[in-house]
């Protein structure tokens, strides 16, 4: 681990995000709350605070963190085929909160994997990735607005996309 000794004690949030790509019925079993398993997106967010609160016993040299908050939320994305992952944490420490940020995240993505591969063996967890970071010395940092989303890069313009064709745009092509 990284002596933090001498850091200060300061304000720290971070903003971490995943995607699960599924097939448009398993999206709509989803939404509809008719998966197998029962209420997937209320279990992936419950799961990936739990996750978050363990980050320090699954990364072997992250430091343990007391979380002042944490919020995970997933949201249908009927356009993207998939749903969206939004995992934010914030603590008042001496070292970032990024992997917790990124574990909570990454474990609700999983535990949304586990609840429909009964359905769909072909789902896909795709950029997982920090949006944002506040506080500490390395400063505020934010990913560019313009780069590309990678949660449609396995889409082909003109494929189906949950009943909706989609348009070749300058980006997808």
């Amino acid at each position: 681990m990284v002596d933090v000794g001498a850091k200060p004690v300061t304000a720290r949030r971070a903003v971490a995000e995943a995607f699960v790509a599924l097939a448009p019925e398993t999206l709509s079993l989803v939404i509809d709350g008719k998966a197998a398993k029962g209420d997937v997106m209320t279990v992936a967010e419950v799961a990936g605070v739990m996750g978050a609160k363990r980050t320090s016993e699954l990364i072997p040299l992250c430091h343990p963190l007391p979380l002042t908050d944490l919020l995970v939320t997933v949201t249908p994305d009927r356009g993207a085929g998939g749903l969206r992952v939004r995992a934010e944490a914030a603590t008042t420490a001496q070292t970032g909160v990024e992997m917790e940020a990124l574990t909570a995240a990454s474990v609700a993505a999983l535990t949304i994997y586990d609840m429909v591969k009964g359905v769909e063996r072909g789902v896909e967890i795709r950029s997982v990735r920090l949006v944002s970071k506040t506080g500490g010395q390395g400063g505020d940092w934010t990913r560019p607005a313009g780069e590309r989303d990678d949660t449609r890069a396995a889409r082909r313009p003109g494929d189906r996309v949950a009943g909706r064709i989609r348009k070749k745009t300058r980006e997808a092509g």
